[in-house]
């Protein structure tokens, strides 16, 4: 249990900083990450990461891609979690 958690943390750090990272690089006209990256780490856990990382740096807020997508994950990973552990 305490590994899984571990990960979550980090995953959703690592997602909070791709997308604070991807808004840099939008600014100055730099190479981008690419959006299945972006939505692939919310989809490995990092949905929280990915949420507040888009409302903090006001990222990808505009497609609905994003601010219908990542609500979903979480959603769903907050069910499978139910499924799984009750």
């Amino acid at each position: 249990m305490r590994n899984i958690i571990i990960y979550v943390c980090m995953i959703n750090a690592i997602a909070f900083f791709l997308y604070g990272l991807d808004k840099q690089k939008a600014k100055r006209h730099q190479w981008r990450i690419p959006e299945s990256t972006l939505l692939g780490v919310a989809v490995i856990g990092g949905s929280i990461g990915a949420f507040l990382g888009m409302q903090i740096f006001r990222h990808k807020t505009k497609k609905p891609k994003f601010y219908i997508g990542v609500p979903i994950i979480f959603v769903l990973q907050m069910v499978g979690i139910w499924v799984i552990f009750y």
